[in-house]
């Protein structure tokens, strides 16, 4: 199986069968508006995949980023926000921070499951990578293009050609990824990215500095 063939026949078993039309999707004020799709049950607990939490385990705040990789808004978060969100309050253990992968496109799915393959060690790191060069990956927007520069963030970050492929052709693992964005994203009530969730409080993307003056209110009680 060749790599067009493997992603393309991952996009249609893992998006189109697990989600139908799923998402649409349009661009608004700070944030890339969707749609949840409805599930057709409640998912059972053991089918969602759980959060990959950054920072101190114990830290008083807890921030929830919903983003998607293909959202030039989450883009534009890390690259003005991330970098001293992290360094102020992640790092110093005042923020444990959780990033919520949304789909709502099938090269999304793709980029999370390259971002997932390295497992928790490495998570982050592609997420950064992502981000960071989203328009350099998303290129000319083709199937091809994005399949290929996919593979290659991975191969940069240390995954093996094999280990790529195992993880791009898990269909279980889209499956449960898409069943675990539907059922947080449904129960936080996310209808844009970014979106953040803050000790429990749903709030629409912003700039560093304001984010920094409700961090601080909730650190102070």
């Amino acid at each position: 199986m060749n790599r067009r063939t493997l992603l393309l026949g991952l996009s249609g078993a893992a998006v189109i069968a697990v989600a139908g039309g799923w998402i649409a999707s349009r661009q608004g004020a700070g944030q890339t508006s969707f749609a949840v799709p409805a599930m057709a049950e409640d998912a059972p607990a053991a089918a969602l995949l759980p959060d990959v939490p950054l920072g101190s385990p114990d830290a008083p705040v807890t921030l929830i980023e919903y983003a998607s990789y293909t959202c030039p808004h989450c883009a534009h978060f890390h690259d003005e926000v991330f970098g001293a969100l992290k360094r102020d309050y992640i790092d110093t253990g005042k923020v444990k921070f959780i990033h919520r992968e949304v789909y709502f496109d099938k090269f999304g799915l793709w980029a999370g499951l390259i971002a997932q393959c390295g497992g928790t060690m490495k998570y982050y790191g592609i997420v950064d990578m992502l981000y960071g060069t989203q328009t350099d990956w998303i290129g000319d927007g083709k199937e091809q293009t994005i399949s290929d520069n996919l593979r290659k963030i991975g191969l940069k970050a240390g995954l093996t050609g094999e280990q790529l492929d195992t993880c791009l052709k898990d269909q279980a693992r889209a499956e449960a990824m898409v069943t675990t964005f539907q059922k947080h994203a449904t129960d936080d009530q996310v209808e844009g990215t970014p979106t953040l969730i803050i000790n429990g409080e749903k709030y629409s993307n912003m700039s560093y500095e304001e984010l920094k003056k409700i961090l601080d209110a909730k650190l102070a009680g």
